[in-house]
């Protein structure tokens, strides 16, 4: 598929762009039942490929046409001047629902025919910390860490804790997640910012509301070719895993410490009983952290003009928030409120999502 912005599409290119597509199905389907197709085993493979790239496109059109039949129906029967004011209703209601369905598939097509961000299929780095608020603050930020391990179980992506520091009820100062899998860093990389809660914690006695905030930082995983660490600049430092409360789970040297020297960055793992496997994910860790601090020293000698401009990126900037009393998220980058928080602590952050990919 040629490369077109969604701006393209939404200024009246899509329906045709997107019959164009629907129809190029139907033609690898009657190529594919050619026998002298059949017969080239690599053109079989390369036009079943290009087959499974359209195949949801093409069903998502027949939906969409479908749809656009009963909303002329629907249009007719409103039309009829015997309608009684029940029936009137009735169909309106209709109405209201085929075009809400009609626009769901219209702006999921868009994010289809548009050409994606390689980068958005990278695995990826959360970084939650409990920000102001005490113990209420850790506690939301274990709220938002089981939040966005439930989201990416719903997108089918694998997630895996590296690190994490409890607080014993429930919270965590700080915690690191790795998200692996298809789109990993596209489903997550607009989390980044300062997200606030407003509840009344379970241990005020007057009922009264709080305010408390944690951060989340989002990076992508990086290969080792984006970043190239010497050996001679490491220090690896082996010792006993250790539980709660500094009991030894491990009576091997397990687990792993590395310091890269010239930086100074230091990561941690010991959630394996073997050494290598904490080594490995130790040193993923650790190219994800220092190739994120080339980048903030990058933009930190950017003119303050530019910068004015572009907005810093700070994670102070306050991006969403979530108030239990009235069951309700806000984000504030693109004004949108939805009344349905249980949920999207519930790992439904879809219509969030959908949103800021959209703005």
């Amino acid at each position: 598929m040629a490369n077109v912005s969604k701006a393209e599409l939404r200024d009246g290119g899509l329906l045709s762009r997107w019959e164009a597509v629907a129809n190029k199905y139907d033609t690898l389907n009657d190529q594919l039942t050619d026998p002298a197709v059949l017969a080239q085993s690599s053109l079989l493979v390369s036009l079943n490929k290009e087959r499974a790239e359209l195949e949801p496109i093409a069903h998502m059109f027949a939906k969409h046409r479908q749809v656009l039949e009963e909303i002329a129906q629907a249009q007719g029967m409103a039309a009829d001047q015997q309608l009684d004011a029940e029936m009137r209703r009735l169909v309106g209601e209709e109405l209201e629902d085929l075009d809400s369905r009609r626009e769901v598939l219209e702006n999921q097509v868009v994010e289809l025919l548009c050409p994606e961000d390689e980068g958005n299929n990278k695995n990826s780095f959360l970084e939650i910390r409990a920000g102001t608020g005490g113990s209420e603050a850790a506690l939301f930020a274990g709220d938002l860490l089981r939040m966005y391990v439930k989201y990416a179980e719903a997108k089918g992506l694998r997630s895996e804790l590296i690190e994490s520091s409890e607080t014993g009820i429930g919270g965590i100062k700080d915690a690191v997640l790795l998200v692996e899998g298809k789109g990993a860093f596209g489903f997550f990389k607009y989390e980044s910012g300062v997200h606030r809660v407003q509840r009344v914690p379970t241990t005020e006695a007057n009922g009264r509301i709080h305010t408390s905030t944690a951060t989340v930082a989002v990076m992508p995983e990086v290969e080792e070719v984006d970043v190239q660490i010497e050996q001679k600049d490491l220090r690896i430092d082996t010792y006993c895993s250790s539980g709660a409360g500094g009991q030894s789970v491990n009576t091997t040297y397990s687990a792993v410490r590395i310091t890269h020297i010239p930086t100074g960055v230091v990561v941690t793992c010991q959630d394996e009983r073997s050494q290598l496997k904490n080594r490995t994910k130790a040193m993923r860790t650790l190219r994800t952290r220092i190739s994120d601090a080339e980048r903030a020293k990058q933009e930190a000698s950017i003119a303050e003009q530019r910068r004015s401009q572009v907005g810093t990126g700070e994670r102070s900037e306050k991006i969403r928030t979530y108030n239990f009393p009235q069951n309700r998220v806000t984000d504030h980058r693109i004004g949108l409120t939805l009344h349905k928080l249980d949920r999207v602590l519930g790992g439904d952050l879809d219509d969030l999502v959908t949103a800021l990919k959209a703005q």
